[in-house]
């Protein structure tokens, strides 16, 4: 099998965030706000099997972030004093600026999804939504 390592890939997204607040949570864990989930008419069959009370995984781009630059490798996050690696912060300043919210679903009317949760800036491209699956630890049991 070849090595993907240096390849890049193209992502199209499949709709938009949209919600009229002006701060967001820096998390999802710590957000009771409600927006929407625009997602293109196109994939609205995608949304079948979706329902009320369903939490999903949701899948966008940090579009507002500035570019990835080597030196933001660590970051020191607002809640603590001490620096951690990129990979073990929730931070948009990322390599590849690409965040994962789970929202819980309102309601579904068509192509847009009424979502509670949200921490994700107003026009932010979503690329994905899968299915939340509670966490367990592999082969625990």
């Amino acid at each position: 099998m070849e090595k993907t390592i240096d390849q890049t890939w193209e992502f199209k997204p499949i709709g938009y965030v949209r919600h009229n607040h002006r701060e967001v949570p820096r998390h999802w864990s710590a957000s009771n706000l409600e927006g929407e989930l625009v997602i293109k008419p196109e994939y609205q069959a995608g949304l079948v099997g979706l329902k009320t009370g369903d939490f999903i995984n949701v899948i966008f781009v940090f579009h507002q972030s500035p570019p990835f630059k080597k030196e933001k490798i660590l970051q020191k996050p607002p809640h603590s004093e001490n620096f951690f690696g990129v990979f073990n912060l929730c931070s948009p300043l990322r390599p590849n600026p690409i965040g994962l919210s789970v929202l819980k679903v309102l309601s579904i009317n068509r192509n847009l999804i009424r979502v509670e949760g949200v921490d994700i800036f107003d026009g932010s491209p979503i690329l994905d939504i899968k299915p939340y699956i509670a966490y367990r630890i592999p082969n625990s049991g």
